[in-house]
């Protein structure tokens, strides 16, 4: 599994604790619960710490409040570690202002990819990536400190030196990135995600201990484990009353404000009226009694007063209608700029006010106080963006989206979408070496259902079935309608064991559902299971599904089939050293395999795979027998040109002695031959790729491994393949 990413260091230095110093208790149990929103709004907490740059992770709470969360709880979670483990006052600081904002890049990154609910592309993790770049870009324009700035940027850095783009490796990757790494992982883990559920601490730590040594440090990851078996409420209220002290240490990791450098000639005012008076958002100063002092065009244009009407006057709702979005009068005692200026905190929220020719607008209101040198609030910056397009076209795109991608009758994916995204889990899935499993379900016996209790009666047991579907879906986890009755559903991180369970467990419950449509009668459904396996494509996994689900049927219905080895059932992990052109100019692999599994069972798995690769057999002599691949399977992403592959298979009996033990085994060795039609075809290089491909898939289908043991007595010799095609 591949983790957040780690970083490492051999040898933690020690130093003092913090000295503890009385802190308000409840101040120190809103500290300690990690995952409260209300920690989020807990200025007093924050400010000490990032002074001027508590902008910057207000800002990305108002982007993603789930990344702003997961930043808050990585950092408290490396300040209780660090002190745990003795750093000084000084490493602490920037290891804690590093965790808090080494996620700044994803203010960049779009919501189709920050909010998305399934994997991955390759092109969308790309970007994702580059949120750890962006991130120091960021920083480095607000931030003095070189320790804080190569922290988040070593970040990624694996302690192996793989990871691509940070070439560091072991010690010399700085010890605050190896810190957070590890911390930053754990949280992922731990906490719900979008393509998966969270995991339990204790399978955490084990996938920290598994990467430690490639991905982390795993001297750290040692120390990370004993640290997590430890009592940390200790740690957290001396963490907590750390922060809620004035840290004027900090004051030199921040640069001061651009405008503060300018020269006091006039030009910093000069700059910002004219940035002011051509913004088209709308752009108002008030004073700490909510007057009017700066009305610019923009907000003339927004609501049809003029700037000498405006100035001067009260800034309240009712002077321009202000409401929320579900239409509710915000009443002048409800302003959000009087909020801003009586607690000293920014505002932002979505309100709709009326606009010139009484037209009513979607807006975006953010409410800066404004303070003076000495702390006092002296009025508020009031910014009013108008997101009436961006709402219209917003909710267009989303209905488009929803049109294409999503079944109208059962509101669950469609078969287009079904395609798009099984293509992803396959890819990802084996690239990982993770399991996952596909679910193919059709209602039994549905054209019955229609013909006695009409169309629009089979259309709500189809309704209630999809619900029943979705409601057995993890996060990750896709329900697809495929055609008609039949539905199909994605199931991520699923080994075909725990799969065929849920299968079970729907399959039971639909059964014993009344229907009020059918008169309180329930009906039933069958269920083909499989797993991804080595060598698979999204249709060769459809195709074993459905003859899994064609099993069911012929069984007499009503029951869950599964078939496949899955990824557990490869023998080898390894990739196969293949020999090209050992015996002709056509052979383009060749290999030789073996299976414990007599010759009877093994024929019945070679006709699994001819079906499901819409393989065709050219000829049978004796124990070879000739395959040709040319279909869809072989040629799904290669549609300009196709040039037909064969696979030639020799079986032989072999018997295996064990003298010391006394014991004979009969096992079956197989010779596979992957033969191109034409020597001088100009697509071979392709073609060696996908006959490895095809290989790892028959090794699953065969439950085989590659032979490398010696020669064992033969109780019948393989009858010779042939190199070349005809």
């Amino acid at each position: 599994m591949k983790i957040e990413r780690p970083a490492a260091q051999t040898a933690v230095p020690a130093g003092e604790g913090v000295a503890p110093t009385p802190a308000d208790p409840a101040q120190v149990r809103l500290a300690r619960d990690e995952g409260s929103d209300d920690l989020l709004k807990h200025v007093e907490l924050l400010a000490p710490r990032l002074g001027v740059a508590a902008s910057l992770f207000m800002a990305l709470r108002c982007r993603h409040k789930e990344t702003a969360s997961h930043s808050l709880r990585v950092t408290l979670t490396a300040a209780a570690w660090s002190l745990h483990m003795g750093l000084s006052d000084e490493q602490r600081d920037v290891v804690e202002i590093a965790a808090l904002l080494h996620d700044l890049g994803k203010l960049g990154v779009p919501d189709s990819i920050l909010l998305k609910a399934g994997p991955l592309t390759p092109e969308e993790a790309v970007v994702m990536c580059r949120n750890r770049r962006r991130a120091t870009d960021i920083l480095r324009e607000s931030c003095n400190s070189a320790a804080v700035l190569a922290i988040v940027a070593a970040a990624p850095a694996w302690f192996d030196g793989r990871f691509p783009g940070v070439p560091l490796a072991g010690e010399q990757i700085p010890l605050g990135s190896r810190i957070l790494s590890i911390v930053d992982a754990f949280d992922a883990m731990t906490h719900d995600q979008p393509y998966r559920a969270a995991m339990t601490k204790e399978r955490a730590l084990a996938e920290l201990a598994r990467n430690a040594g490639t991905q982390f440090d795993p001297k750290l990851v040692k120390l990370f484990a004993d640290f997590h078996r430890e009592d940390h409420t200790r740690l957290h209220l001396d963490v907590a009353r750390r922060w809620l002290q004035s840290s004027g240490a900090l004051g030199g990791i921040w640069r001061p404000a651009v405008m503060d450098q300018l020269p006091s000639t006039g030009m910093d005012v000069l700059f910002q009226n004219k940035l002011v008076d051509n913004m088209r958002d709308a752009a108002v100063f008030v004073d700490a009694k909510m007057q009017i002092l700066a009305w610019n065009p923009g907000a003339e244009r927004m609501t049809g007063i003029a700037g000498g009407a405006a100035r001067g006057r009260i800034l309240l709702p009712s002077m321009v209608d202000m409401r929320t979005e579900s239409g509710t009068i915000a009443l002048d005692d409800e302003s959000p700029i009087e909020e801003a200026i009586c607690l000293g905190e920014q505002r932002l929220r979505r309100l709709v006010l009326k606009g010139r020719d009484g037209v009513d607008l979607s807006v975006e209101i953010h409410v800066v106080p404004v303070g003076g040198s000495d702390g006092a609030i002296m009025g508020a910056a009031v910014l009013l963006h108008d997101v009436s397009p961006e709402l219209s076209l917003e909710a267009r795109c989303q209905s488009l989206h929803e049109m294409a991608t999503r079944d109208p009758l059962t509101n669950v994916a469609n078969r287009a979408e079904f395609n798009r995204v099984h293509e992803m889990f396959v890819v990802a899935h084996l690239e990982r070496r993770r399991p996952c499993s596909l679910i193919l379900t059709d209602i039994d016996h549905f054209k019955q259902v229609n013909d006695t209790y009409g169309h629009p009666a089979g259309d709500e047991v189809l309704k209630a079935f999809a619900r029943l579907l979705k409601g057995s879906c993890r996060s990750g986890d896709l329900v697809a309608r495929y055609g008609g009755e039949e539905f199909v559903l994605l199931c991520a991180d699923t080994p075909r064991q725990v799969a065929a369970v849920r299968a079970e467990s729907i399959r039971r419950t639909l059964s014993q559902m009344a229907q009020g449509h059918l008169d309180g009668r329930a009906v039933t459904a069958s269920f083909g299971v499989t797993e991804i396996q080595p060598g698979d494509t999204p249709s060769s996994m459809v195709a074993r599904s459905d003859r899994a689900l064609y099993q069911a049927k012929e069984s007499g219905r009503n029951c869950v089939i599964v078939i496949g080895t899955g990824l557990s059932g490869e023998p080898g992990q390894q990739e196969e050293s293949a020999a090209p052109f050992r015996t002709g100019k056509n052979v383009i692999l060749e290999q030789d395999l073996a299976s414990p599994v007599p010759m009877s069972i093994l024929i019945e798995q070679l006709r699994g795979f001819v079906a499901d690769h819409q393989a065709e057999i050219v000829t049978v002599d004796e124990n070879v027998t000739r395959l040709k691949i040319g279909g869809g399977w072989f040629f799904r992403r290669r549609g300009d040109r196709r040039v037909p592959l064969f696979v030639d298979l020799a079986f032989r009996d072999v018997v295996q002695e064990n003298e010391d033990l006394g014991k004979r085994r009969v096992e079956t060795q197989i010779h596979v031959s992957v033969v191109l039609q034409r020597a001088r075809d100009r697509r071979r290089t392709d073609a060696v790729d996908l006959a490895r491909q095809l290989v790892a898939s028959l090794k699953s289908y065969l439950m085989a491994a590659e032979n490398h043991g010696q020669e064992p007595t033969s109780l019948g010799e393989r009858p010779g393949s042939s190199g070349d095609s005809k």
